[in-house]
């Protein structure tokens, strides 16, 4: 049953999608933080999967939009190619999770939530290698970046750092891989809002509640850019998610 916004829940569902906005123009992952919101709201597993993805869409625009000249392709692959096996792939995780029995996905969800707590905490706490110039055959880019988009559209969590893994070992430099991963992850979530857009699971009172909070928390996350430790909120993303999948697999 779709959750019904009233002004407390309202509030818990803006100050966390304000949270994930500062989250994911600091460290990322934002949905850490709005997908135990909206279970905890009410919503199903697979509602709030579907809610988080659109609601956050906008704050992912903006990112794309903002570091759109810094984004390149890698080796014979442009950045063409590879947005568009992002829609394409992204389109098939969404139709997937759409085509995902409610209770099979709640079963499913403490696993995806490990994992992506997992990839959040290696990329976020790796020791970065000074030289990531190697080159990858383009065959495994591209296939790589397809399990990537089929990921994205069904779950989404941990995709950043799976591409930033990707191009950089593929040799692109860090800002070039942060720039090109923003880009791909609006295309491969675009096209899931699309397909998400038509399913009945959405609540939209919760969905532009969490919107507006994304998108002020946007804002307030550039400001404080430069002002706070990047790994602060990063270690707290990494405890939200671990206790976040205790909590799932003992409900």
């Amino acid at each position: 049953m779709p959750f019904h916004l009233h002004i407390p829940p309202a509030l818990l569902v803006f100050l966390a999608g304000l949270y994930a906005g500062i989250q994911n123009s600091l460290a990322g992952g934002g949905s850490f933080i709005t997908f135990p919101t909206l279970l905890l709201a009410g919503l199903n597993p697979l509602a709030a999967n579907m809610t988080s993805t659109i609601a956050l869409f906008p704050n992912q625009i903006v990112s794309a939009f903002a570091g759109r000249k810094l984004a390149r392709g890698v080796g014979d692959l442009s950045l063409v190619k590879l947005f568009a096996l992002s829609v394409v792939g992204g389109i098939m995780g969404a139709v997937l999770l759409l085509n995902t029995p409610v209770a099979f996905f709640a079963r499913l969800v403490p696993w995806l939530v490990l994992f992506a707590t997992v990839v959040f905490a290696w990329g976020s706490f790796r020791k970065k290698q000074p030289d990531a110039s190697k080159n990858v055959p383009g065959q495994l880019i591209v296939l790589i970046q397809f399990i990537i988009a089929i990921y994205g559209g069904f779950f989404g969590g941990g995709i950043g750092f799976l591409m930033l893994a990707t191009l950089t070992v593929a040799g692109q430099e860090v800002r070039m891989a942060t720039a090109t991963k923003n880009v791909l992850t609006m295309a491969m979530n675009a096209s899931a809002v699309v397909v998400f857009a038509f399913s009945s699971q959405i609540d939209w009172a919760v969905a532009i509640a969490l919107s507006i909070g994304g998108v002020g928390g946007a804002v307030v996350g550039g400001w404080l850019l430069h002002r706070l430790p990047e790994h602060y909120m990063r270690g707290f993303v990494v405890l939200v998610g671990v206790a976040l999948t205790i909590w799932l697999f003992l409900r």
